[in-house]
This record gives structure tokens, sequence and C-alpha cells, in this order.
């Protein structure tokens, strides 16, 4: 049995950006080109560049809240008092293992979570873990209030965008693959070395054996991927995308130079060609973007979407309505973390009223460490700086500060996080600065404390290496008693006509 595999149009190195490509291609709706332009799934430059530029993004950084692995609830949403880098917090944690579960049943679109709690109690830990207890499936979006300020579009646009970043769509498509062990792979060469290569490919599984023609851009595509005899592979029929599941177990006693990465799979059952059930998630702001410009697809990477006028989102709606009511693709409410809500306006805050009542609506986290303050944008004081009615909408969750336990507890979490060797006594000497001036300022002493005790080529950091960077480095408490101290040195000094009114707050 003989089957020719034809090219396909799509770049098949890139199997992340294709199959992205792909659902897109598949939520763009067949209006009229001026209204919503079709979309061609090649991207220009080839995907091998593409593939090269995702590959330098994969670098991690240790991050603020990189310690985070989930709320470190057990099954029956009880808090441990130290899991999966979460410390402490034990009523706000099981609340927001309450509201996890909401969202998962579906249970809790259109409302609005509020954390309130003083700086540095971990509100932000807390969406962070929330974000990484509900998988890469859900979406989550981060976004501080400030932010809307300083883009170039209206803030009621970047909240809708927004918005529509945290609700996904999942469409279902059934798709012909090819799925088998590669038992032996021909190409031929012409041997001026200017013509076409041609090959054959030769598939088996546990009951079948058949042999392929392959032409030029498959075996571009078989070279992309660095498959060889004995992997497992399978073949979308429709875009000729080539993705390599592992290594046969028959193969596995070869003598070939494997690493520990190495996956070993059974050879495939049954026929060749197969028919599965492919699901894709996109966001409805992904789907905006590739229906409101004619290279739509390209902004999404460059971040250049602009505003999208309201008749393409609301043909999208329709559409996507229509593809639930045929079954095709279901909506998955994501969540939406707005961070200092109180930095919004009256403006936004009315936008956001109007926006949770909608059918489309995530779930909104807000975080805010104010008290009673002004509402942005009037003379009204409200507690948190949010308006009442919005208040009444909301789930509020109050963090609490840490204890001296708990502190010391993060501290250490923190040195295993950044790869720092610290003596007891030095922990200790952090704690103390941890209860005094705050919990950040000492988990930002770790790192330069590692310096200093590097360059006089200790491998622990000591208790002096502590001293010295407290020494070089001020909190606020003597920054602020600084300031009192040399303020007739400082330009715009107002400290004589208004005595200072940070005094009170010391």
């Amino acid at each position: 049995m003989v089957g020719r595999m034809m090219p396909s149009t799509a770049q098949p190195g890139a199997s992340e950006l294709t199959a992205l490509a792909r659902a897109l291609q598949a939520a763009t709706l067949s209006a009229g080109p001026s209204t919503v332009p079709a979309i061609s799934t090649s991207v220009p430059g080839g995907a091998g560049g593409i593939q090269d530029a995702k590959d330098l993004t994969r670098m991690e950084r240790i991050g603020a809240h990189s310690h985070i692995r989930g709320l470190g609830l057990d099954d029956a949403l009880e808090p441990r008092t130290t899991s999966q880098g979460m410390v402490g917090q034990l009523q706000a944690r099981k609340a927001a293992g309450v509201i996890l579960e909401m969202i998962k049943q579906g249970k809790i679109a259109g409302r609005a979570i509020l954390m309130a709690g003083a700086p540095g109690t971990g509100k932000t830990a807390i969406a962070m873990g929330m974000a990484q207890s509900l998988g890469a499936d859900v979406p989550f979006t981060m976004l501080a209030a400030s932010e809307i300020f300083s883009l170039e579009m209206s803030k009621t646009e970047a909240l809708t965008q927004a918005f529509r970043r945290s609700i996904g769509v999942r469409i279902k498509e059934e798709t012909e693959l090819i799925e088998g062990e590669i038992v032996e792979i021909q190409i031929d060469r012409d041997v001026t070395g200017v013509g076409a290569k041609t090959g054959k490919l030769t598939l088996k599984t546990t009951d079948m054996e058949t042999v392929y023609d392959l032409g030029q851009k498959m075996i571009e595509s078989l070279n992309k991927e660095k498959v060889s005899t004995g992997d497992v592979i399978t073949i979308d029929k429709a875009t000729g995308r080539i993705s390599k599941l592992g290594r046969s177990f028959s193969r596995s006693r070869d003598f070939d130079a494997s690493g520990p990465e190495t996956r070993f799979v059974q050879c495939p059952e049954g026929e060749l060609q197969k028919r599965k059930e492919v699901v894709h998630t996109v966001t409805l702001h992904e789907i905006d973007v590739i229906n409101s410009r004619t290279q739509g697809f390209l902004a999404l990477f460059s971040g250049d979407t602009g505003e999208i006028k309201p008749e393409v989102r609301e043909q999208i709606n329709t559409k996507v309505a229509e593809w639930r009511e045929e079954g095709k693709s279901e909506i998955v409410p994501g969540v939406l973390f707005i961070d200092e809500v109180h930095m919004l306006d009256i403006e936004c805050f009315s936008f956001l009223n109007r926006a949770l009542e909608d059918d489309m609506s995530p779930i909104v986290i807000m975080a805010s460490n104010r008290g009673i303050t002004k509402i942005r944008g009037t003379n009204y004081t409200s507690p948190h700086g949010i308006p009442i009615d919005l208040l009444d909408r909301a789930l509020i969750i109050s963090t609490s500060p840490y204890t001296e336990q708990e502190i010391s507890r993060i501290l250490s979490i923190r040195c295993e996080e950044e790869d720092v060797e610290m003596t007891e006594e030095a922990k200790e000497a952090l704690t103390t600065i941890g209860i005094e001036t705050s919990l950040r300022y000492a988990i930002q002493l770790i790192t330069t404390a590692n310096l200093a005790a590097r360059k006089r080529k200790a491998t622990e950091v000591d208790v002096q290496d502590i001293q010295r960077v407290y020494s070089l480095f001020l909190d606020e408490g003597r920054s602020v008693q600084y300031l009192k101290e040399y303020q007739e040195q400082y330009m715009f000094n107002d400290a004589d006509q208004h005595k200072m009114e940070i005094d009170a707050a010391v």
C-alpha cells in the first residue's frame, strides 16, 4: 500500500505556533473581507526562525513569587501550614480554595473577589497560587490598575481587552492523523545537489505496515523534528505537521546515545490512519485581534493590537454562541487579577459594575492595601478606595500580618529559591530584621548578603554579611529618620510648614 503525502501550506516546524494558528483559523468568522479579514496560517520568515525565538524566551527568572506552586490545600480544602511555597494566611487560603472550586465548577462567573490587607501580607501570592492551581487551560490575566492609564487606547477599551483575554473558548474539531513507528527512512538526493529531494517513509503499527512517498517539504519537516528510525510520530494530514511522541520500547536496548529526557512509548495499535478529536483553547481577545486586522495573527506577537470595533466583537459573540449551541465549543471563564485596584478611577469602577453583569464575564479578583480613602476621580471616601456598589458585588478575603515563625519559614523558602546557603544565626538575624522593618526588605537582603559572602570567599551567608548589607541599604524607617535629621539639605523641603506629615504615620 503506497500513499502520497502532499506538502502543506503551513510551516510544519513550529508545532505550538501552528496549533495556535489552526485554532485561530478555525475561529475566524465567515464575514466579508472588509469587516472580518481572513487569516493565513503561514508565518513569514519560516517557522524555524520563530521556533528559535521561542526557545530563547524559555529562560526562567527568579521573581518575587516564583516559589509559589499552588495554594497548599489538601483534598478537603484545608490549608496546610506550609505547602507549595505558601506559608500562613490559613483563613485567606481556605477562602481562596473555595473560590477556586467554584471557578472549576463554573458557578462563580460574573462575580468579583476583593483581597484586602496590609502591604506584604501575601495578597498577590495567593492570586499567583490560584493561577498555578487552575492549570494552563484556564486563562489567567494579571493587570496592574495603573497600567490602563499609560496605554495608547481608552481606559474602557483596555479593560475590555483584559476581560476578553480572561475568557477562553475551547474549540473541538476532528482531524485525520497518521500515527506509527518509523521502520525506515530513505531520502534520495540529486547527484548535482540542485534538484528536489525525494524519499520513502515506512511506518508500522502492531497490525500493519505502509510505505509513503515523501515530498520536499515533508523531508524538511522530518529533518527539523530530527526524527530517526525507531521514533513514534504522528502526522496531521490537514497541515503536514509532524509531532514526535517518543521512542519505541522495542528500541530501548539499542546502543544509541539517549539522554535522561528520552521518552519511550509503545508501538501504536490498529490502523495507521486514525480520526481524533483535537481540542484547542484560545481566548476571545485572540479571536478579536485575528478578525479585526489584516495582519491580526502577527499583531498577537507584536502586542500592537489597537482598539477593536464593537461590531467585530458582537459578531464574534454571536458566532461563539452558535458554536456553543451546536456543541462545537464551550466557554471557559478565566480569571482577571487587578492589582492595586484603588488606582482605578470612578469611570473604570462604573465600567466594572456593568461588565460583571455580562453573560460572558470572567472572575475578577481585585487586590488593595488601602484603608478608608478617596475614590479616584471624586471627593468621596470609601473603604479601600472602591465605591460601595462595587464592594456589594464582591466577596472580600482579608489577609493578616505574618508571625515571627511564618516570616522565618518564608525567608528559608526564599533562600532555597534563590540558591543561597545561610547559617541559622544569619536566618535569625534576618528574621529579626523582617519583624522590625518589613518582610519585603528582609527578602531583598538575601541575594545582596550572598554577594557580600562570595566577595569574602565564604560558602555560607553569615551574620556579618547581613550586618554589612543592612548598613549599606536603608529600610523605610531609617530612611525617614535620615530625612528628618538632614531635611535642611534637601530641596523643596516642607517639613517646617507641615511638620512632616509622615511623622504621624511613623
